[in-house]
């Protein structure tokens, strides 16, 4: 991954609140992040998935459920940005906990 890659992942707003809830969280299934963004399903698959094919993401499937985390082959400088990005990006999108379904 290069610093232009991250940037490109990071451009659009729904990825980056998903990306940033992942990292809160540690994992999160596809029904927390369509509940915590309002967003449609296939919207947030769409993302999901283009966030998968740049390497942010990691999935784990556990029978119906499709769970996200941050890929472990990311590399140190990726992981720095993310964290110093955590906190603006709370204040900006915040999420109360309730918001979560829990529905898996």
């Amino acid at each position: 991954m290069t610093p232009l890659q991250l940037c490109k992942c990071l451009a659009d707003e729904t990825r980056l609140k998903i990306v940033m809830r992942v990292r809160q969280h540690g994992e999160l299934c596809v029904c927390d992040l369509v509940d915590t963004l309002g967003q449609p399903q296939p919207t947030v698959s769409r993302h999901l998935a283009q966030l998968r094919d740049c390497g942010l993401l990691a999935v784990r499937k556990d029978a119906q459920w499709v769970y996200y985390r941050l890929h472990e082959g990311l590399p140190q400088w990726a992981q720095e940005v993310l964290q110093s990005l955590q906190a603006p990006a709370a204040k900006q999108f915040p999420v109360k906990p309730e918001q979560r379904s829990g529905c898996c």
